[in-house]
């Protein structure tokens, strides 16, 4: 589901703890299971989220088109500004490479992803990343990334190492999305249990590596 430019609003509900990603960190061992409790999807009631996420006014930044240079350099340059206005949490949209396979567009949706541990190279580097990331912590502010797991691009490398992790049709087909104009991807199952601890590690290497301080769940 794409969202719309960049905008000024309140969104707490939509911060997904770095915190509770970072308890998972330690435990990420061996293949799971269906009775691997680490894995298991928990009641939304049993979630909390961290007090800065409370009330917290959220500006979303979409890289590619917030400045000329459609980079995180470029958006770096601005977040002094983004502060100023009394932004608490930088959600960024899509950042890892588009989908070619069906792709709409000249340049594609970002929530088309082709590459979960990646970034668009449009945009930059890791490095870029994690530049603006320390600069958003040097003005106060928090950064949440835009986690678009529900589906992935036509050529994910999942499709062709993991073809058992996607919905598929009455064919054997890859699925897209029911009942949406969304061609140029295909569902994920995630009655997998495999599938899941894999989305957990790639969510726990951003914050590794990258420094962010959680995410906002597309299609949650």
């Amino acid at each position: 589901m794409n969202a719309p430019v960049p905008v000024l609003r309140r969104l707490y509900w939509l911060a997904v703890l770095a915190g509770a990603l970072s308890g998972l960190a330690g435990c990420i061992t061996g293949a799971p299971n269906e009775a691997d409790g680490r894995y298991t999807p928990q009641p939304y009631s049993s979630v909390t989220n961290a007090d800065w996420s409370r009330n917290a006014v959220i500006y979303q930044l979409n890289t590619r088109q917030f400045t000329a240079e459609g980079t995180f350099a470029g958006a770096e340059a601005h977040l002094p500004r983004i502060a100023a206005l009394g932004v608490d949490i930088i959600w960024l949209m899509p950042i890892h490479p588009i989908g070619e396979v069906n792709r709409k567009g000249t340049l594609g949706s970002p929530y088309s992803v082709k590459d979960y541990r990646s970034v668009n190279p449009e945009f930059g580097t890791v490095e870029d990343l994690s530049a603006f990331v320390a600069t958003a912590h040097d003005l106060g502010m928090k950064v949440i990334l835009d986690w678009v797991a529900n589906h992935s691009a036509w050529d994910n490398h999942l499709t062709q190492t993991h073809p058992h992790w996607y919905e598929t049709d009455r064919s054997g087909a890859f699925q897209p999305p029911l009942w949406t104009d969304w061609g140029d991807v295909i569902d994920l199952n995630f009655d997998d249990p495999e599938l899941r601890q894999y989305m957990t590690e790639a969510m726990v290497y951003w914050v590794r590596e990258v420094g962010v301080d959680g995410f906002r769940a597309d299609v949650a």
